[in-house]
Order: structure tokens, then sequence, then C-alpha cells
């Protein structure tokens, strides 16, 4: 894969150029030992060259090497969005986002390889930058390449990349129109799997606006502000609202699965500029749930 820059600025040395643009170490190690190659004005250049305003720098990225360990599995793909550098995908409830050490070849990573392969993509390496739980359905964000990953996990970490979930729970207390729930997650000391509110957990902040409610259910459009494993299950579950059909939390049994659905996605495509926004509707399940509590958004 081929990247390109006109570079304006004072002199500098090229190694210093690529990591700004956001090339990491470990790739700029792979480009001089594993294939790749840094032209600047169609010569080839070490990165200790000094680049000059308007030289106008290539780079052939190094051949990506795809894990072993994630097998190609046919399987059905939802594609909400797909180009050169991204592809997101609308997971349905059920599946892994990527393989368990005993079902290897049964999750989303498993399925996106295959659909790579007889794409023709230029590698089929799998990165995954958003991932869901096995029943929670929605938005999944792959990037095609290791730069695209290592920039979408910027976004991802400066929080600039916003994901947006819907949820359906269940309570005696009314939730209020417009909340935040702000506490420490950690390990549950009952179950492993489980996570739970401690003293010494990460701190953990989500937003929710309600939509509608009906009785003791509430639909609610969930944001998140940190990214905790369980955090919208958890913070639910801990103000005495659980979500419908979250047996590991105390859901009711309305539904098989957590009723939560990651929505939206919105992010800045990390070499166009654009502002995406990507929406996967609210799965039939979910929807057959909320209409027979006649909830809508």
């Amino acid at each position: 894969m081929w990247l390109k820059w006109r570079y304006q600025g004072q002199p500098l040395r090229l190694q210093k150029f690529l990591l700004q643009e956001g090339l990491s170490l470990g790739q700029l190690k792979r480009l001089k030992y594993h294939g790749g190659a840094v032209f600047v004005n169609h010569k080839q250049r070490n990165t200790t060259f000094l680049l000059r305003p308007g030289d106008v720098v290539r780079v052939l990225m190094a051949p990506e090497i795809p894990a072993d360990a994630v097998v190609a599995t046919p399987g059905h793909l939802d594609i909400v969005y797909e180009d050169r550098d991204l592809l997101v995908v609308n997971k349905p409830a059920g599946i892994a986002s990527i393989p368990a050490a005993n079902k290897a070849d049964d999750s989303m990573a498993n399925f996106v390889k295959y659909y790579l392969q007889v794409s023709g993509a230029e590698s089929t390496a799998i990165h995954v930058v958003t991932r869901l739980d096995r029943d929670t359905s929605g938005i999944m964000l792959f990037a095609k390449h290791s730069f695209a990953h290592t920039l979408l996990d910027r976004q991802l970490h400066t929080r600039s990349m916003d994901k947006q979930y819907m949820a359906l729970s269940a309570g005696p207390v009314p939730l209020s129109r417009h909340g935040w729930l702000i506490m420490r997650l950690g390990l549950s000391s009952e179950f492993y799997m489980r996570r739970a509110v401690t003293v010494d957990g990460k701190k953990s902040v989500t937003e929710y606006q309600t939509l509608t409610q009906r009785g003791q259910y509430a639909l609610s459009r969930v944001f998140l502000h940190t990214g905790r494993t369980h955090q919208i299950r958890v913070h639910f579950a801990a103000i005495g609202r659980p979500l419908v059909g979250d047996s590991l939390y105390g859901g009711e049994n309305l539904l098989p699965r957590q009723a939560l659905h990651c929505s939206d996605l919105f992010l800045t495509h990390p070499f166009t500029g654009e502002h995406l926004h990507l929406h996967a509707q609210m799965p039939a399940d979910m929807a057959a749930v909320c209409q027979q509590l006649n909830l809508h958004e």
C-alpha cells in the first residue's frame, strides 16, 4: 500500500515527519527490514534524510503477514461502510468479536478474514478497532491495514471517536430524562466473568438520555465516555435497572440476551478528513420487545 504527503514546513528529518504523521517506530522498522520503502521526490531515502518545503514523500508499506491464529471462515457480513482503509459491519447478537480458545473459527474476525480473502483485499491481517460483547449487537470497526489501525486507535483513546448505544432497562425507580453514571469498576469477587462497582476500580463514565419510558421499562440512548468491560451493563444494574435479558447482571428474561445495541459510530476518516456518521438499525429481536412494551425511539 502506498501513502503520500507533500511536506510544508521548516527542514525536518524524515523519521520525525513520519512519526508525526502517525507511523509507529515498529512500522518504520518494518519499512526498513521487511519489504517497505520511503521515497522523497521519486528517490529512495533513509529516514535520516532532511525534508524541505515542497518535498513529496511516498511510502510503500511493508506487506502484512496475517496471523495463523485467526482462520478464515465463511459467514454473513452486514457491511455498513467500506473503503480502502476501513470496514464497518453490523454484528448480530450471539457471535463473538474475536476467536476464543475453545471456539477458534466462529467470530466476526474469522468472517472478516474470509471476506477480505475472497474480495481480493491487499491485506488479510485482522485489525479490530472496536469490539462488542458476544450478546451485544451493532457496529464494529475494522481497519484494513496497520497504519489505519494506528490512526483509528489514536481517535479511540483520545475520545474523538464516539460510539452510541440503545439500551432497554427495567427497574422500580424511573430513569431521569438525562443522567450521568460515574463509578469505579473492577473484577467481581464472586464470579470472574462479572464486573462490579469497587472502591479500587477504574473510573468509568456513562451518559444516558431517556427516549421513552412506560412503567418500569425505559429505552435509552447511551454514550460512553470511558470504555470499561461491561460498563453499560454494570452501571445500569448498579442503579437498580439492569438491562432486559442480561442474565449475568439480573435482567428480566424478556430476551435471550442483553438488550444492548451499538447503533451509531462517529469518527473522522484518518486519510480523507471526512466526518463519518455510521448507523445500524436496532435488530429485530430487540425491536420486537420494544414494540411489545410500547416503547418507541
